[in-house]
């Protein structure tokens, strides 16, 4: 027990038991190689934990457990009890909410504002799978009197799934409950930054009764374990959540080994457009909110503010008093909004991104340096005199970092607007309800807000268009990504001729 189990401690929740091991067929193990990684406080820059590193050897090991489940206890459950299985990990996600958020504070450094919303919506994700569970209906099909013609939704199989670092329960939720209630298993590998609150979470699968090998989570680097679950030749399908570059390798690891289904939720440059008419105390509010909730660290930030001429000195001014306001520091502090980045290496992204907006001759308004002399904290950063070709204005910065640009007609910002590689998220703001729509049709995203922001919510489809990813997250239309059909066509006797 102790070496799959550390006493750690938060400063919420007092002393608790972190599982540290691989959790494989409903038990926490060594990994085959006895390998660990430490696990870093990024407000603190000090040493948490060490947790037990999963290696090919572990991914095999982890893979068969899923099959073999799918293959038996699993494949003969009924749809109603998986649902009731996935209702009961939510009651117990629920009982345990404030642990939960306490540790993906400690882990991710989000404030608990943050990890407390994340958690409730863990639950609410969960619950909302849990629903469909008994709902993954075929149909018939009437061709011919002496035919009956029926097709099938039936699981893929063994689902890997590989989750970013950004929202670790939130992402594993997105993930496991689509998976879950239409009969799939499932090989889960967290970000080896914030691999604690799914291992604290994973002590209750066991609890709310699913078979041993339904839901295995492990912990390792995407260079080893990652690769070996992309790879894998006896798993289905792999979804991730990260960056285009590591997507487009997942991809091609995919293609190159069983042509596995995947999809892909990846990176965003997402516009904020805001209009003359748009109302400014209100607009600030959710603009504010696009880009530094979450630290910035959030594939859908609106980091190119694009502000019509007629407002735009009123608004930029408006704007960087809104962004001072944020109260930046411990993320267990009452207040606290944004807590420091997740890593030394994103902290150091980040500033070089900064710089290289000061080299390229943008305007800092706002911001710009470390915030205090201890952790990844960074502080609110406003870039303006942006012009379209700057590396900050075109590549995912992921941090507290945006840019603000002119724009003088409709047509020009939708132009601007569209002009990224991207294609996750986007905003209108505006009082005119023909324009919000016009241009939320012209812009190229997945999502568009209009006169809000970051309003995600998991009956609602969530995905990019371009290099934003393949497939969508939550809604209806995940369950797509973990069916296949099947067409059965039975003639009713006769010869052939």
């Amino acid at each position: 027990m102790s070496n799959v189990f550390t006493k750690l401690k938060t400063p919420v929740t007092g002393a608790y038991q972190q599982p540290t091991g691989l959790f494989i067929n409903n038990e926490f193990v060594e990994g085959v190689d006895k390998k660990t990684f430490e696990v870093i406080n990024p407000s603190t820059e000090e040493v948490i934990c060490s947790v037990h590193e999963a290696t090919e050897k572990d991914v095999d090991i982890a893979v068969a457990a899923a099959r073999k489940a799918f293959k038996g206890e699993w494949r003969t459950i009924t749809p109603q009890r998986r649902g009731q299985l996935i209702f009961k990990l939510a009651d117990i996600v629920e009982k345990n909410a404030e642990g939960l958020a306490a540790v993906e504070s400690l882990d991710n450094g989000k404030s608990m504002l943050m990890s407390r919303g994340d958690v409730g919506s863990v639950v609410g994700c969960l619950r909302y799978y849990a629903g469909w569970a008994d709902k993954i209906e075929g149909s018939t099909v009437d061709i011919a009197p002496d035919m009956f013609h029926y097709i099938l939704k039936e699981p893929i199989g063994v689902c890997g799934q590989i989750i970013p670092w950004n929202f670790p329960l939130l992402m594993l939720a997105w993930k496991i409950g689509p998976a879950l209630c239409t009969g799939n298993t499932i090989v889960m590998k967290t970000a080896e930054q914030t691999p604690l609150s799914a291992l604290y979470l994973a002590q209750f699968v066991k609890e709310a009764g699913f078979p041993p090998g339904v839901l295995n989570i492990i912990s390792g680097f995407g260079k080893t374990a990652g690769a070996a679950l992309s790879a894998h030749m006896d798993v289905d399908k792999i979804a991730f959540t990260g960056s285009t570059v590591v997507g487009r390798a997942i991809m091609k690891a995919a293609a190159s080994s069983n042509l596995k289904k995947v999809t892909l939720e990846l990176g965003g440059k997402s516009p904020n457009i805001v209009f003359d008419d748009a109302d400014i105390e209100q607009t600030i509010s959710w603009v504010n909110y696009g880009i530094y909730y979450n630290h910035g660290q959030c594939c859908c930030a609106g980091t190119r503010i694009y502000v019509q001429e007629g407002i735009y000195d009123k608004f930029l001014e408006a704007f960087k008093k809104r962004a001072l306001e944020n109260k930046v520091g411990d993320p267990f502090a009452e207040g606290t909004f944004q807590g420091p980045q997740v890593s030394q290496l994103q902290y150091e992204r980040i500033m070089g991104y900064i710089d290289s907006g000061k080299e390229e001759g943008a305007t800092l308004e706002v911001g710009g340096g470390r915030h205090g002399d201890k952790g990844y904290f960074i502080q609110p950063t406003i870039f303006s005199n942006v012009r379209s070709d700057m590396k900050i204005m075109q590549e995912e910065i992921f941090g507290p970092v945006c840019a603000i640009a002119k724009f003088s007609t409709e047509e020009d910002v939708i132009e601007l607007g569209n002009d990224t590689v991207y294609g996750l998220a986007a905003a209108v703001h505006t009082n005119d309800l023909n324009r919000a729509l016009r241009v939320s049709s012209a812009i190229k995203a997945g999502t568009v807000w209009v006169n809000c922001y970051n309003m995600l919510h998991h009956q609602i489809p969530f995905g990019g268009f371009k290099a934003s990813g393949i497939g969508r997250e939550l809604g209806k239309e995940v369950l797509n990504n973990y069916l296949e059909t099947k067409s059965v066509a039975v003639r009713m006797g006769g010869a052939l001729y």
